[in-house]
């Protein structure tokens, strides 16, 4: 049985599913470990990982 694979998420994406700034989701890039992979010069995020590390207690600056 084939896994699912998830697509990854831009930056503009990833503030609107969390409800923050893109200009946070950059503070967080600088800041803290937030799971985001530079991709070019684009930021990718992950979902899943962005949840976990929410769950985690890491977005708390």
């Amino acid at each position: 049985m084939p896994e699912t694979i998830e697509k990854w998420s831009s930056l503009e994406e990833t503030a609107v599913y969390l409800g923050v700034t893109k200009d946070t989701i950059r503070n967080w890039i600088k800041k803290t470990d937030i799971p985001a992979h530079k991709v070019g010069r684009l930021w990718k995020f992950k979902l899943s990982e962005v949840d976990e590390w929410i769950k985690n207690g890491n977005a708390a600056l």
